[in-house]
């Protein structure tokens, strides 16, 4: 089966493009095991710890990001650019990832023949 993409560039709340996307990344991973979440622009909230979305009348989604693991999807890239700019350390994110720079970032993601954006 072909190499798929998921990217995330969308923030968590005020669309469900975030939850649908991890939706997807789940269901697929029972298809194929050459799955990758790539996480970019306002997507790296996404993967923020201690979200608290109840003020908005949303449901916090983001821990399912870490069933992951449990899905044997194991390559998770986040754009050092997306978190520099955002003013974001990686230890504030909810589980291990791999930082990549923008130039590494783009290279992985070319690796990538099928891509599909949320």
């Amino acid at each position: 089966m072909n190499q798929i993409a998921f990217i995330f560039r969308q923030p968590p709340y005020g669309n469900a493009c975030g939850r649908e996307g991890l939706d997807a990344l789940l269901a697929t991973s029972a298809y194929s095991e050459n799955l990758a979440a790539f996480f970019m622009d306002d997507g790296v909230y996404q993967l923020l710890s201690h979200q608290q979305p109840t003020g908005i009348l949303a449901k916090d989604h983001s821990a399912m990001f870490r069933l992951c693991a449990l899905y044997d999807i194991e390559h998770l890239y986040v754009s050092e650019k997306a978190l520099i700019e955002r003013n974001i350390d990686p230890t504030q994110l909810l589980m291990p990832v791999i930082v990549l720079t923008a130039d590494a970032f783009y290279h992985m993601l070319s690796a990538y023949p099928v891509k599909l954006m949320f």
